[in-house]
């Protein structure tokens, strides 16, 4: 192959390095995992689904996912979070769109946090891109809702 060093990796392109991730500590994920569900449901939150992504994603072992009503409603329910998460000591937690938007992300590392409107929550479908119904198993967990049936 013809050229010099550095045309070839220019054409080879970059590296592949794959990035492992640590294990959490079951325990420290079960504790977070109480902590922004708990807050989610004392703020009102809606439609709480904590959806499994072992196996299926390599930034989170969580997602949760809730529904607000306002903005000062899903701002709040952010920063309700993250106090309560610094104070069983995740310090490193990223907000985004925290300012008055109709989707949160809160990056807690292991658990990553979509806060929605209900119209913003349809329209990007994240229960259908991460959910369960396309591995055909049941790791999807629906908290805080009413477990009587008509």
């Amino acid at each position: 192959m013809p050229g010099t060093a550095r045309k070839k990796a220019a054409v080879a392109g970059p590296k592949k390095t794959a990035v492992k991730r640590e294990a959490v500590q079951p325990d420290l994920l079960t504790s977070m995992l109480t902590v922004i569900t708990t807050s989610l449901d004392e703020d009102k939150g809606e439609d709480i689904v904590v959806l499994d992504l072992v196996g299926r994603a390599n930034f989170a072992d969580r997602m949760v996912i809730a529904t607000g009503l306002a903005d000062r409603q899903i701002s709040a329910m952010a920063h309700h979070i993250e106090k309560k998460l610094n104070e069983i000591g995740i310090k490193r937690i990223l907000i985004e769109g925290a300012n008055g938007s109709d989707w949160v992300l809160i990056d807690a590392g292991d658990v990553v946090v979509h806060l929605f409107k209900p119209e913003s929550r349809e329209l990007y479908g994240l229960e259908r891109m991460w959910g369960t119904d396309l591995d055909g198993s049941e790791d999807e967990v629906a908290v805080g809702q009413d477990e009587e049936h008509d």
